[in-house]
């Protein structure tokens, strides 16, 4: 079995999801008292987030290639980037080491394209439904990708940072994600992707009436399947 790297942290809320996953997916696979092999490196979200809200990527990337190369160096096979926002700097870390770096968004697009689904709507942070570095790399995988309209994105964002990451659930925020959901499907959109780890906190599959493709257990399946393969 391989060492799965993880780069987490950013929140803490997800990483904790993403350790979970991961050994209840190597257990069901191998069985008996079996775990995943992984190293984490917990990032301080805070720094993380000022650097976000300045527009100071090449810094936060430099952090996070920081970290990539002391899993590296710790031993790690393989590595994950727990947060779908922070892949704006996936080119950053992978330069920085020479391990493989599973991408979330095309872990994503496969589970989606396997479905038979081209069209899909995007939840995430406003980082990630605004500016091109995920929709693109969806949209290269040839999906068409929809996100909700100003107020939407607001919403969601808003969530995610006051709420989710503060590991905060509220019935009102799933029922406000459900209109968002549904004004995507109305507006064609065949899935969802849950573009932000966080999510897969508050939104289930009952909520929605199209399928749902959560990417912090799409990106452990595929962490598994390379780190058993």
């Amino acid at each position: 079995m391989k060492t799965i790297g993880l780069i987490g942290g950013m929140s803490w809320e997800s990483s904790a999801e993403y350790y979970r996953l991961l050994n209840e997916l190597v257990r069901r696979r191998l069985g008996g008292l079996h775990s995943a092999k992984c190293l984490l490196h917990s990032l301080d979200f805070a720094e993380i987030e000022e650097l976000q809200v300045a527009g100071e990527w090449q810094r936060a990337g430099e952090i996070l290639a920081d970290a990539a190369r002391g899993l590296q160096a710790a031993g790690a096979d393989l590595l994950l980037i727990c947060t779908n926002t922070m892949h704006k700097v996936a080119g950053q870390v992978e330069a920085a080491v020479s391990v493989p770096l599973l991408h979330l968004a095309d872990a994503t697009a496969d589970a989606v394209r396997a479905e038979g689904i081209g069209r899909v709507g995007l939840l995430g942070t406003a980082f990630t439904m605004e500016q091109a570095f995920y929709r693109d790399r969806l949209a290269g995988h040839g999906l068409d990708v929809l996100t909700p309209d100003g107020e939407g994105r607001a919403l969601v964002h808003r969530v995610i940072y006051e709420e989710l990451c503060l590991g905060v659930v509220r019935e009102e925020s799933r029922a406000a994600y459900q209109d968002v959901i549904g004004k995507l499907v109305a507006a064609g959109a065949e899935g969802v992707v849950l573009g932000c780890t966080e999510i897969e906190l508050l939104i289930r599959d009952e909520d929605s009436p199209v399928p749902l493709f959560p990417t912090t257990r799409l990106h452990a399946e595929a962490a598994v399947d390379a780190a058993l393969r």
